[in-house]
């Protein structure tokens, strides 16, 4: 049974195509991996689907009576809400048919035989649908959901706006599983989850008895829940069987063949070019020569695409720094309460570190707090000496309104307009998305903005929070890459053991200091 049906879709911003005749259809119980490079328009999809952004040309179809859940990359959460109270929205519908089903009771006191008789019928369907819908269970079923996801131990009466980036994610997520969807529309679901949480999505997708289109760059987690691959590239939207790796194979070797097929074609055509040139002037042969003109006319040129700009990133590297990059003493961070007990760090030299742990235990915090951007509850952390370093943050700001130019000139006033192109040209940003406003970017194609302003920079020392995030597999291949090849420190967060997997010299799991329990 078809769930969603996408005809002849076409998009674009601006001048810039995004979509060129797409059509999608989405089965029962299919669990779709959506791929593709930054920028190529996966989100942009989602949003088309959803109705939140009116296709150029196209029709979308839902199959009747359809509910859709979709997590997004940017939804905001409601000041003053607790969480608790964000996770029982998921039952608004459910708490309206209540009130629907109380009002026909209303009128069943003055209704005659006839009316009766309907009015029953009508509420023992909607007394079905509750029942269902585990209605009298919504508070056993809040607490569940909450324990799995961690949020129970932070506290469901806490307020939303005092969640780290992790902790909303996991909230959105929970509403969403609450919700029941026919359809699961998740975009980027393991950016900023911890480990433990990330396995627990992946066993909840694997049970997933309904379809979900998946958004994700990360790989294992891709590989182990999805059975449909849809790869987006070029304005176009082709189908694959089986996981991401089978897709890799399967497109490597379609590439190939069409490759192959373009120089065979191409060769043909420089032979019958040559034949016509050499024979359409004699009359003798000039017959043969129109004959394959004629062929050359008709003939259905084989394109390759363009190559897309692959990312490369190398480090400008400051002067050797001091012994010690930093060192804390009795150190506790926090901002209305501790998040920390008194911590004694010290960071030398050429350590690449990484700190792991659940979300909201403050990772950040402490990257702030040693940087001097955010003031300890007590202690201190003293900086090394002449240290430079370069700072990547999560994320940008939502109401950032300069274009990418404008983000590199602000940071480098002396570049020329060709040294601030080339510099994003070779973080992987094509021309039209270099003259874009950078709030249109994907997180993507954001961060490799932000990426620029980085490398660019001169520094002995980065401190990297959550910097794979939204990157797609060639950036975050070629991001460890120059790691790896950096000679000075790094203090980063990250949640991919696979990212940092021979990068690191040494990993602190923050979870053994911290004073919440998660």
């Amino acid at each position: 049974m078809s769930i969603l049906n996408v005809e002849n879709l076409s998009h674009g911003f601006g001048d810039r195509a995004i979509f060129s005749n797409v059509s999608f259809r989405l089965l029962k119980g299919e669990h779709i991996g959506l791929v593709g490079a930054n920028g190529e328009g996966k989100s942009t999809f989602m949003n088309i689907i959803t109705g939140k952004l009116m296709p150029d040309e196209g029709k979308i179809e839902w199959a009747k009576n359809i509910r859709v859940g979709y997590l997004d990359q940017h939804t905001v959460l409601e000041k003053g809400m607790s969480i608790r109270q964000v996770l029982t929205g998921a039952f608004d519908f459910l708490l309206e048919m209540e009130q629907e089903l109380n009002s026909l009771y209303e009128k069943m006191g003055d209704a005659g035989d006839n009316v009766l008789q309907s009015l029953m019928e009508e509420a023992g369907t909607l007394q079905d649908l509750l029942t269902m819908h585990d209605f009298y269970m919504i508070d056993a079923r809040v607490e569940e959901v909450g324990r799995a996801l961690g949020l129970s131990e932070i506290g469901l009466d806490k307020d939303v706006c005092e969640l780290s980036g992790g902790q909303r994610t996991k909230v959105l997520l929970g509403k969403l599983l609450l919700e029941k969807p026919d359809i699961l529309l998740l975009d980027e679901p393991t950016n900023y989850l911890d480990h433990e949480h990330i396995e627990w999505l992946k066993r909840y997708l694997n049970d997933y008895e309904n379809a979900f289109i998946l958004i994700s760059h990360d790989i294992p987690f891709l590989n182990s829940v999805v059975n449909l691959i849809y790869h987006m590239d070029n304005q176009e939207l082709n189908r694959y069987v089986g996981d991401y790796d089978r897709f890799q194979e399967v497109y490597a070797t379609k590439k190939a063949q069409l490759e192959a097929a373009h120089n065979r074609q191409q060769k043909e055509i420089a032979e019958l070019k040559d034949f016509v040139a050499r024979n359409k002037a004699r009359v003798a042969t000039r017959n043969m020569a129109m004959s394959r003109q004629k062929k050359l006319d008709k003939m259905d040129i084989i394109e390759l695409a363009a190559e897309k700009p692959k990312p490369e990133f190398h480090f400008k590297e400051a002067r050797t720094p001091g012994r010690y990059i930093f060192t804390t003493k009795d150190l506790i961070i926090g901002y209305d309460e501790p998040l920390s007990s008194p911590l004694n760090l010290t960071m030398e030299r050429s350590q690449k570190i990484v700190l792991t742990g659940a979300n909201g235990i403050g990772k950040t915090t402490l990257l702030k707090s040693i940087l001097g951007l955010t003031a300890p509850l007590s202690g201190t952390a003293e900086l090394g000496d002449y240290l430079e370093i370069g700072y990547f943050e999560q994320e940008m700001p939502p109401d950032i309104a300069t274009t990418c130019i404008e983000e590199i000139w602000q940071v480098f006033p002396s570049y020329t307009q060709y040294q601030v192109r080339s510099a994003l040209a070779k973080c992987g940003l094509t021309t039209k998305h270099i003259e874009s406003r950078v709030k249109v970017l994907s997180g993507g194609e954001q961060a490799k903005v932000r990426l620029c302003k980085l490398i660019n920079k001169e520094s002995n020392l980065l401190v990297l929070d959550e910097p794979t995030n939204h990157l797609d597999v060639d950036a975050k291949n070629e991001l460890k890459r120059a790691l790896q090849e950096y000679k000075g420190s790094i203090l980063m967060v990250c949640h991919e053991p696979e990212f940092y997997d021979g990068l690191a010299t040494d990993i602190w799991d923050a979870s053994k200091w911290t004073t919440r329990t998660v």
